[in-house]
């Protein structure tokens, strides 16, 4: 069975690829991302957990 890790990160909105990219590279998959009450962005990932 796949064991799951999240993370839970705010995006600048000037550099939103390059944030994306950057997790990504480290083994991160978006989930979703949603607008938070300022009107910023939130990304919700995750990773597979090594066993």
């Amino acid at each position: 069975m796949t064991k799951w890790e999240y993370q839970v990160a705010p995006i600048p909105l000037h550099n939103e690829a390059l944030m994306l990219n950057n997790f990504g590279q480290d083994g991160w998959e978006l989930v979703t991302i949603q607008t938070n009450a300022q009107g910023g962005l939130v990304a919700f990932l995750k990773r597979s957990v090594e066993a």
